[in-house]
């Protein structure tokens, strides 16, 4: 009798629970500074709107890698992803385009 090794492949792979955790984290900053400062000065909405905005792009950079197999397009589309949401976050903050 012997026995296959199977290889085993994680339900989270590493750069997904980075990912959510990065979501996570920055979310967080803005809650933790407003316990400190009176210049962080969050609303519910502004927390709404952080999380649609990055929630939306882990949800876009996912189905990327999903569907995207070269190494290097998919590498492309994260930078174009994270270029677009940090185009939107400072849009957002300080009105620049």
């Amino acid at each position: 009798m012997t026995v296959q090794a199977t290889k085993h492949v994680p339900r989270w792979p590493v750069w997904r629970i980075a990912s959510w955790s990065a979501v996570a984290m920055i979310l967080l900053l803005p809650l933790v500074a407003m316990q400190f400062t009176r210049e962080v000065d969050w609303t519910p909405l502004d927390f709404v709107a952080a999380a649609v905005l990055l929630g939306g792009g882990v949800l876009a950079l996912e189905r990327v890698m999903r569907i995207v197999r070269r190494p290097r397009m998919r590498a492309i589309a994260a930078l174009a992803i994270l270029g677009t949401v940090a185009l939107l976050w400072a849009q957002g903050a300080v009105g620049i385009v």
